[in-house]
């Protein structure tokens, strides 16, 4: 009988093949989200990159939790000029458009490879060499494009050819002029190198070194804010998770500064006040719930004397739990992995690049994000940002301990669904006893700036009985990444594991 190590669900087979293989080496489950993270930039390159950062929710086997904040952090200065290198794209979801702004000027530091080397010093048992190397053969032998990559390829084609080296990175095999086509080979040999490079001389290679000094002269040249004293005092926070009960149920997440975990903790504790029926799961009243639940979380986010650090008070609460009751309120790129090893070691990790800025640094294969042009991270506005702050992601990694020994691991990507997302996959398991698969896979709804959009699979007569309190209504007429992709696993009280990619944004699970 096959002895299984371990199991990840992320974003795309190769991301969950790397993690697997790593298992099977002899790896823990932080091995495995290293080794992941480094192919997600290879396999899903819009969605995660070396130029771009993430969250790292990590529970050690018999040790407490804790987050690996390598997130974007704002420039040291705003640099006059700098918007000459800062413009908006349109992205076409098909059913909804997005703009985006891209740009040297929307360029953030990035935490990504500090903080892979910050897990992998703290928590990994084999050596680098052996992590980077299912990315460093990726790259250079190519990777087939699958429909998720071709069709957010085609979302994002403005950004890929934004410049002649992002369209020279991204380009058809068969005509250099047209971005490369689904079941083309995506070799990226310049990343190749680069990676082999980075296994051997470490972090400084990017922070201190030539691809860094590269990156901060362009900036000076061409409209970004960033200068080098940004790279070099890049740090990786380490903080103690937001821990929320819910149902039985522990849950551990993301805390401020970012603002997914606490506003997901937000969400439930409305929810919380409400006895779940699951012969409700999909009717009227769930999602009504759900629909007033999102209106009000979006509401507290908005209310500007409303500190953050205040959402979780028992007074707001009483209050916001009041109007959920009563109703009639008025008025981006991610990838997750998830892994769970035998051992007890469970990893969430939630990486972005925003969409990609454009810039590609020379030599390195590695396009920038563009963070500081992200609407949904710059809230008041852009060229707003404080100085040297970490910004407030919707990222929330997040790990569920039920009282029946279950370990969950779960997360999501997609901009301010990250939230709804987890939100409803939480309520899924806990209020509605779901088995995992059917708890990703159920139809979603999401609430934002008064348009309640509904996922095919949701009856349309409920659709029309909520029109009385959100008559701004948009059906989608199939499953779509808009409504966000929650990779999730789980590892029972027995020591069983079962995992589920999102179909979203093409997941896969994999067991080792």
């Amino acid at each position: 009988m096959k002895h299984i190590k371990g199991i990840a669900a992320t974003g795309h087979h190769e991301t969950s093949n790397a993690a697997c293989e790593i298992l099977k080496a002899g790896g823990n489950a932080f091995d495995a989200a290293v080794a992941a993270m480094l192919v997600a930039c290879v396999a899903e390159p819009v969605l995660a990159s070396l130029g771009g950062g993430g969250f790292l929710t990590a529970r050690p086997a018999e040790a407490q939790p804790l987050v690996y904040d390598f997130f974007a952090q704002t420039p040291r200065q705003k640099m006059t000029g700098a918007a000459s290198g800062f413009y908006p794209i349109e992205a076409d979801f098909g059913t909804a458009s997005q703009t985006f702004h891209i740009g040297m000027g929307s360029i953030a530091t990035p935490g990504f490879i500090r903080g892979l080397y910050a897990i992998h010093r703290n928590h990994c048992r084999l050596p680098l060499s052996t992590l980077f190397q299912p990315a460093i053969h990726l790259a250079r032998d190519g990777v087939s494009i699958n429909p998720f990559q071709h069709l957010i390829t085609t979302i994002v084609a403005p950004i890929l050819r934004a410049t002649p080296e992002a369209l020279a990175i991204n380009a058809s095999p068969q005509d250099p002029s047209q971005l490369i086509m689904m079941d083309e080979r995506h070799k990226q040999p310049v990343l190749s190198s680069f990676l082999d490079t980075l296994q051997h001389e470490g972090d400084r290679l990017f922070y201190e070194g030539e691809a860094g000094s590269q990156l901060i002269r362009d900036c000076c040249e061409k409209g970004g804010h960033l200068r080098m004293e940004d790279l070099t005092n890049y740090q990786v926070a380490m903080r103690t998770p937001l821990h929320r009960t819910y149902r039985h149920a522990q849950l551990v997440t993301n805390p401020l500064p970012s603002l997914g975990g606490t506003l997901i903790a937000f969400s439930l504790g409305l929810l919380a006040s409400q006895t779940a029926q699951p012969t409700n799961a999909g009717k009227e009243k769930h999602l009504r719930l759900l629909a007033r639940t999102m209106h009000l979380t979006q509401h507290v986010r908005g209310e500007n004397h409303l500190s953050m650090d205040r959402v979780l008070n028992s007074d707001i609460g009483t209050r916001y739990r009041e109007r959920l009751l009563k109703g009639g309120l008025s008025t981006r790129g991610t990838t997750q992995i998830s892994i769970a090893d035998t051992e007890g070691n469970l990893a969430s990790m939630t990486l972005s690049n925003g969409e990609g800025c454009g810039y590609i640094i020379p030599g390195t294969g590695i396009m920038m994000n563009n963070m500081l042009g992200e609407e949904d991270l710059n809230p008041s506005g852009f060229h707003q940002w404080p100085n040297n702050h970490r910004l407030a992601s919707m990222m929330a990694p997040t790990l569920i301990l039920t009282s029946d020994g279950r370990s969950i691991v779960t997360g999501s990507g997609g901009s301010n669904r990250i939230r709804s997302a987890i939100l409803q996959v939480i309520v899924n398991l806990l209020d509605y006893n779901m088995p995992l698969e059917q708890a990703v896979s159920h139809p979603r709804i999401h609430f934002e700036n008064d348009l309640l959009s509904f996922e095919p699979g949701i009856n349309g007569s409920i659709a029309q009985a909520l029109q009385d309190e959100f008559p701004h209504q948009q059906h989608w007429h199939s499953k779509n990444l808009f409504f966000g992709g929650a990779h999730c696993v789980m590892l029972d009280s027995k020591g069983r594991l079962t995992g589920i990619g999102d179909e979203r944004r093409g997941g896969v699970s994999q067991t080792a």
